[in-house]
């Protein structure tokens, strides 16, 4: 699984003030929740940067203090005007605790309706699990060589070992739509049938 490094330094202060000023110096407060402490620190907006935009799920080795603490992203607060990434919330990665996490959906294989001339939607690009740090993984692979015309394939269709999946069961993920063209097709074969 992937990693990225982030170099933090403890937070002696807390508050408004103390948040402007470290803003103020191009670092972003952040916190890391789960684990025996809670940890408060900052990193500089850059260090943040691999971890916040991105569509894939890694893992944040964030050293403080001389500690290192494996973790996922919780959440983040942006400034509604100027889009500066305000504060990271952090998970700490504990062996024997589950965690939630969104891990990206990847479709795999060739669909039986795309064949048929059908086009392939894609509706949920990631899913909310529930899982032990050892079960985490990358992304969640979705077979789609059965999809066939006009079919979905629902969340419930997800199937994971040792990971609970917490989106609910009946969200479509995929589906194979029937085209214009096929539809035009099928229309002018029915025509000519019935002459």
């Amino acid at each position: 699984m992937k990693t990225i490094t982030i170099e933090g330094h403890l937070r002696t202060e807390s508050g408004k003030k103390a948040a402007r000023q470290i803003r103020s110096q191009e670092n972003v407060p952040a916190v890391i929740y789960g684990g025996a402490t809670e940890v408060n620190f900052y990193a500089s907006a850059k260090a943040f940067k691999p971890l916040v935009y991105t569509s894939e799920f890694l893992i944040a080795e964030v050293a403080v203090d001389g500690k290192k603490y494996r973790c996922i992203l919780k959440d983040l607060q942006f400034d509604k005007v100027s889009d500066l990434l305000l504060h990271v919330d952090l998970l700490e990665l504990v062996d024997d605790k589950k965690v939630v996490a969104t891990l990206p959906l990847k479709l795999v294989g060739s669909s039986v309706g795309v064949k048929a001339g059908g086009k392939l939607v894609s509706k949920v690009k990631a899913v909310k699990v529930k899982a032990l740090p050892k079960d985490l993984r990358e992304f969640i692979e979705l077979d789609i060589s059965s999809l066939e015309l006009n079919a979905n394939l629902r969340i419930e269709d997800i199937k994971v070992p040792n990971m609970e999946i917490m989106n609910s069961p009946r969200i479509p993920v995929a589906s194979v739509v029937m085209t214009r063209q096929l539809k035009q097709e099928e229309s002018e074969a029915a025509k000519a049938g019935k002459k």
